[in-house]
């Protein structure tokens, strides 16, 4: 009799046993970048242009999201020094985002760790070029919307992203840029 009502409302729509797709808004979520290098650290922003996150019984199971690569900004300087810095990340010496204006990261895993607690793992493309990636993330619900929130870390040297770096050259003393940088992702879906 219970598998009959189940079905039932299978049927009618009254259960929804299969996953939800999500669409992240854009205007609500936010990605911070820190950077390193010898003696300091640079931060900023960089705008997600769209996205979506796969739920099952409240549980991620999926999704992808693209990052528009133009809106690279830094926070921490001002003024001239502010644009230099702005214009150079944009140019082909780290993220090229004349010929590569979007970075891409899909979902191919999702592990439990625990009451909203994730390990993912994705191929993240930057500048063409795509590489697997993992990291830990959390994900909520509330008021009808998913929050998911991650630091993930990236080896700038795995996208040929050379300048300034000591996986290419060598001898650079204090001017070198560390390899790997930090975002701080905080993504949030339509209710």
């Amino acid at each position: 009799m219970l598998a009959l009502l189940l079905s039932f409302q299978l049927l009618m729509g009254g259960i929804n046993l299969a996953p939800e797709t999500r669409q992240i808004d854009p205007t609500k979520s936010k990605i911070q970048w820190t950077a390193r290098k010898v003696g300091g650290s640079h931060t900023g922003i960089v705008q997600l242009k769209s996205g979506q996150l796969i739920m099952d019984k409240e549980q991620l199971a999926g999704g992808s999201f693209s990052v528009d690569m133009t809106t690279i900004t830094d926070t921490d300087l001002s003024g001239e020094y502010r644009q230099k810095l702005e214009n150079h990340l944009k140019s082909d010496d780290f993220f090229g985002v004349g010929s590569h204006p979007l970075a891409i990261f899909e979902i191919t895993r999702v592990v439990p760790l625990g009451p909203g607690q994730f390990n993912v793992s994705g191929n993240l493309t930057i500048k063409g070029i795509t590489r697997e990636i993992s990291f830990p993330a959390s994900v909520e619900k509330k008021n009808g919307r998913y929050y998911a929130t991650s630091e993930i870390t990236i080896d700038r040297s795995e996208f040929d992203i050379r300048y300034r770096s000591e996986s290419f050259f060598d001898n650079l003393g204090d001017t070198v840029i560390y390899d790997e940088f930090v975002l701080n992702v905080r993504l949030e879906t339509e209710a």
